[in-house]
């Protein structure tokens, strides 16, 4: 298409209550960018959206706890069969909620009391063996040891209480001797306490550890290794068993959550909800009838042309650009909105940018190995399932892949080696040339010739020319369509300056092949458009809504001035940048016939084949690598300063339409 696709505005005024089918319905098919409508309709009655978003989050977050417990995956998106919880979602997920949080407050509490325990079974084997009155060892800085009785309510009462900053352990006959760190004494004490322990004194010519404590540690710490292992089991059973639920259920909430944020910015009344957004024309139809269909019909939807809001009308929004191509043409969209996206209505240059960035990379990389490696690696992008974080490039690598090839081909070059191709090269020139040349196109002059070098060099800027050209025609039918008559007529890159540029050209062309001098009709052809851009601003009054300048003449007359030394100084250094292109094919030729004499060189020298081998492929990785990626940045370059800067003087706003995955998306 040559412009972007005609957009609607729809306005859908819906039930609170069929509020959520209305948007799951939007979602799913991804063809509708919300508009910023709440100061023109406002919101009235309780904020119950916000509410129910909040209680969504709080689910959510529940969900992702429980995933992230039993060691499973977090969905980041909705999926596909993806569907807004109902009761049923919600019982299931207070049945799973009871059962995941009582297996981990249960492996929290086992977890603390066997750090606890183990740490208190280190400290009493560090001096079990201390030939010290038992009195003794209850002073020392880093343990205290409380021995006395303690009927069992009170012990399980004293275990849930500390948890695992103490270790409690049985001797019998409600005897029990409690161990804990230094620093929680006080809290033993505190718990010990109020669960009416009854201290039994030691026998003052007692020595060591009591026997009880040891061997109570290790049996505790025994049986709380058991109960982990069990724990681990039961969760190993609870993700087996429920985790594709879980995820099931991760994926609704999240698309509950993204439908109540939504909601919470609407514009309201007590019982409607008005929804306003950016449709392509001709998906309108087909998504009003779903929408009427998942409503029952309980819903009123209005179309606009964007002419016919005041809000458009006044520069206030803009409207979303959608951009229609196939398979190649679509590739190199994000070069184009990188730079910024076109306004909507005007041209899109999107083909343009996609024909001439393959062929200028083909140009300055033409080899028939390197440009297969190129194409093989971005039919691997995009099909390979691991590298589909790339897949933005799998189309222009295929594309200059592919030029590269057949550039390649016309100058006789297989990863960096002559000679390969002098069968066909033969072939081809001696039948349209009817003289046999070794390659097609000669890069690298021949001795006491440059011609040929020259009139490659000359292809490079007719092509330079070619592009400005494009550029200044798609500004001046976008600034017609604009009506913004003063720019298409008297500005720079208007008509004007196009005239200017055209018939430069055609001067310098017609001396350098004919001779003769500069004459009368040379000084009318590139004097007027000169004339004209440099009295545009006070020309401009002659169409609507233009203004003449407001300053005074000595503003007018060196703005005029600055006007058309930068008309001549950006049009000869915009014709002339093209001559990089030509370089850029010279220095690729000249790397990969370095690498071929030096492969040459070292072939008949001790293990000569192998060190030609290397050096072949060492070449080709660097000249594939590094200058692939200079030769990439210098086509990027010619687009946006060459190309780009001739009519994208405002842009516009990409069309991103809400859906809840992201392969649904139109762009």
């Amino acid at each position: 298409m040559i412009k972007p696709r005609k957009m609607k505005q729809l306005e859908i005024t819906v039930l609170k209550s069929d509020a959520d089918a209305v948007l799951e319905c939007l979602g799913r098919r991804g063809v509708m960018q919300f508009a910023s409508t709440t100061e023109e309709h406002g919101r009235e009655g309780p904020d119950e959206a916000a509410a129910a978003a909040g209680e969504i989050r709080r689910d959510l977050e529940l969900i992702k706890g429980h995933l992230s417990f039993l060691g499973l995956e977090i969905p980041s998106e909705p999926y596909e069969s993806s569907r807004l919880p109902g009761e049923a979602d919600k019982k299931s997920l207070e049945a799973l909620s009871a059962r995941i949080a009582a297996l981990s407050k249960r492996e929290e509490a086992l977890a603390g009391e066997k750090r606890g325990t183990s740490e208190s079974l280190e400290e009493v084997r560090s001096f079990a063996n201390l030939n010290a009155p038992f009195s003794s060892l209850d002073q020392l800085s880093y343990l205290t040891l409380r021995i006395g009785k303690l009927d069992p309510p009170g012990q399980d009462a004293v275990k849930q209480a500390l948890g695992g900053r103490a270790a409690l352990i049985p001797l019998g006959q409600g005897r029990v001797v409690a161990a804990a760190s230094r620093k929680g004494r006080f809290a033993l004490d505190s718990e010990l306490k109020k669960g009416n322990f009854v201290p039994i004194a030691v026998p003052p010519d007692f020595r060591g550890v009591p026997p009880e404590l040891l061997s109570g540690l290790e049996k505790r710490e025994g049986e709380l290794d058991r109960d982990l292992v069990l724990v681990a089991e039961e969760k190993n059973t609870l993700r087996e068993t429920y985790g594709g639920e879980l995820r099931r259920l991760c994926a609704s909430y999240l698309m509950a959550s993204i439908t109540e944020d939504i909601k919470s910015g609407l514009p309201a009344s007590r019982s409607v909800y008005i929804l306003s957004g950016w449709v392509p024309a001709d998906k309108v139809k087909a998504l009003t009838g779903e929408i009427l269909a998942v409503s029952g019909g309980r819903a009123a939807v209005y179309a606009y042309d964007p002419d016919e809001l005041k809000a458009v009308r006044e520069g206030k929004e803009k409207v979303p650009v959608s951009l229609s191509h196939g398979a190649f043409v679509r590739g190199f969209e994000p070069l184009v909105f990188s730079y910024g996206a076109p306004l909507y209505g005007t041209i899109d240059p999107t083909p343009v940018v996609a024909f001439f960035y393959t062929l200028l990379f083909g140009i300055m990389f033409g080899d028939l190995g390197q440009g297969f490696v190129l194409l093989v690696l971005g039919l691997l992008i995009g099909r390979v399932q691991s590298l589909k974080k790339f897949r933005v490039y799998a189309t222009p690598l295929i594309a200059v892949g592919a030029a590269s090839m057949v550039m390649g081909f016309l100058y006789g070059e297989v990863f960096a080696q002559e000679g390969l191709l002098a069968l066909p090269s033969r072939a081809i020139t001696g039948f349209l040339f009817g003289r046999e040349q070794e390659v097609i196109i000669r890069l690298m002059p021949e001795k006491g010739s440059l011609n040929q070098l020259f009139m490659f060099f000359g292809f490079t800027v007719s092509v330079g020319v070619l592009l400005n050209s494009i550029g200044l025609v798609i500004n001046i039918i976008n600034k017609f369509s604009l009506r913004r008559y003063s720019e298409a007529f008297f500005s720079k890159t208007g008509l004007a300056g196009l005239a200017f540029f055209w018939y430069a050209l055609f001067a310098a062309l017609r001396l350098a092949a004919f001779g003769g001098r500069f004459s009368w009709f040379d000084a009318l052809g590139l004097g007027l458009p000169v004339a004209l851009i440099a009295f545009g601003p006070l020309l401009s009054g002659l169409f609507p809504g233009g203004k003449p300048p407001e300053e005074g003449l000595p503003v007018f007359f060196i703005e005029g001035v600055v006007e058309i030394l930068e008309a001549v100084s950006s049009y000869l250094s915009n014709t002339v940048s093209f001559l990089r292109v030509g370089a850029f094919a010279l220095s690729h030729a000249v790397l990969s016939f370095i690498i071929f004499t030096l492969s040459g060189m070292v072939v008949r020298t001790p293990g000569g084949p192998l060190w030609s081998f290397i050096i072949v492929i060492f070449g080709n990785l660097v000249i594939i690598i590094l200058e692939g990626m200079i030769v990439a940045i210098q086509v990027v370059r010619l687009q946006y300063y060459e190309f780009f800067s001739k009519f994208f003087t405002e842009t516009g706003v990409p069309y991103r339409p809400f859906a809840f995955r992201k392969d649904k998306g139109v762009c």
